[in-house]
């Protein structure tokens, strides 16, 4: 594998950002059998990766997607994916914005009481809707990636149920799917369990439900021994609950989720150039030309990316902490025993395909990498690497500030 990112580096140049079909595809039936047997429905959560090339393999194996705002809609819609097969789950966006995803066919997963209020006096009971609900339960760890918990901005209070029922009651709205996310990194079966649960409380007031979501969040490997997401036992724990849920429900519903990172983290790698070793007092510095700007999970969230020099795997292992070239503090990994880095090197940093380019910006004026995807053994350029122009391709020139 890493002659092959070698000459992908050589061809496309650096930094770039590379995929694995297989991986996405292996990912996706994993997770899709998983569930002793029941027919699960898979959403994939564009918002990790929103490449339309990755969004065709996906709908090929046959997923739906999850698109939390209208531009991400019309990102599935290009893609080829029907309206019906996109669950649109907003968060603080504006009425408008809400009426113009309803005006072309999708799913609407509403998490706020003013929203339904809204929606109730404008479409009542002609068009369905699902309910975010939060069940107020802290999943992965950290509040940046944990979004079920008390104070979280996202869905509505389980303990709120009455009000939901009083505007569906007053409206006639009818509620046809209840959802809950709780967050990412879940390595604990308990934690969808105990969601599950409050979800199969709260069905009680919503007499018209065709289907669950219980989102996503099944936590990868970041690196060798790291626990991870048991999805079989969760498959097995979560099929075995929901059948016994629509036993006592009086009719079967379909099990809904909404992976992103699951389905595509390890799929991806950025291949970044070593600029400059930098030796300082207390640090060995290895200077990259990529950095926050192409990837800021490090930074944002604390995450862990493995990193290797594919250049000289044969080298001695020595201390580096990787940085990038942003004028910010921009660290891809503190300390890292990494063979021998030398000027000119490639490294290849993991599980850059969830939350990567999606998350890139233009901070410095910098440009987005290029793309790439292996499909059948070939490497294809599936987004060209911006010029500068795409920086500034909007702004506006006033005659009055032009130099003379």
């Amino acid at each position: 594998m890493s002659n092959e990112l070698l000459s992908i580096a050589a061809q496309f140049q650096t930094p770039v950002y590379v995929y694995d079909a297989n991986k996405i595809k292996e990912q996706y039936a994993k997770l899709k059998s998983a569930f002793n047997g029941k027919d699960v429905k898979l959403h994939y959560a564009l918002k990790a990766l929103n490449n339309v090339n990755i969004l065709r393999i996906l709908k090929a194996e046959g997923a739906g997607l999850d698109a939390v705002s209208i531009e991400e809609i019309y990102l599935g819609l290009r893609a080829g994916f029907e309206a019906q097969e996109i669950m649109y789950t907003p968060n603080c966006v504006s009425f408008e914005e809400i009426k113009e995803g309803i005006a072309l066919g999708v799913h609407l997963n509403i998490d706020n009481l003013t929203i339904l209020e809204k929606f109730g006096n404008e479409f009542g009971s002609n068009i369905p809707c699902c309910i975010r609900l939060n069940p107020h339960i802290m999943a992965g760890g950290n509040s940046n990636i944990s979004v079920g918990h008390i104070d979280s901005k996202f869905g509505i209070s389980i303990h709120q149920l009455r009000h939901v029922q009083r505007i569906m009651e007053h409206y006639k709205i009818r509620v046809n799917g209840l959802h809950m996310h709780t967050g990412s990194d879940i390595i604990d079966a308990d934690v969808f369990l105990r969601g599950a649960e409050l979800l199969y409380e709260a069905a009680g007031y919503f007499p018209d439900l065709e289907f669950m979501d219980f989102g996503s969040g099944f936590k990868v490997a970041y690196k060798e021994g790291d626990i991870v997401t048991n999805i079989d036992k969760i498959g097995k724990k979560i099929a075995v609950s929901f059948a016994k849920f629509c036993e006592s429900y009086g009719r079967d519903l379909e099990l809904w989720f909404e992976p992103g990172k699951y389905i595509v983290s390890e799929a991806g790698k950025l291949l970044v150039e070593v600029n400059v070793v930098k030796q300082t007092t207390s640090t060995v510095f290895a200077g990259v030309n990529s950095g926050q700007n192409h990837l800021i999970r490090p930074m944002f969230y604390n995450a862990y990316h493995h990193i290797q020099n594919i250049s000289n795997p044969s080298g001695d292992e020595k201390l580096y902490s990787v940085v990038g070239y942003i004028c910010e503090s921009d660290t891809f990994g503190y300390d890292r025993l990494l063979n021998e880095v030398r000027e000119g090197d490639v490294l290849a940093i993991s599980n850059a395909g969830a939350y990567g380019f999606s998350m890139s910006n233009h901070y410095n004026a910098r440009l987005r990498p290029a793309e790439v995807l292996i499909l059948d053994g070939q490497a294809h350029l599936i987004r060209k690497r911006e010029v500068l122009e795409d920086v500034y391709r909007n702004e506006v020139e006033l005659d009055a500030l032009k130099p003379v």
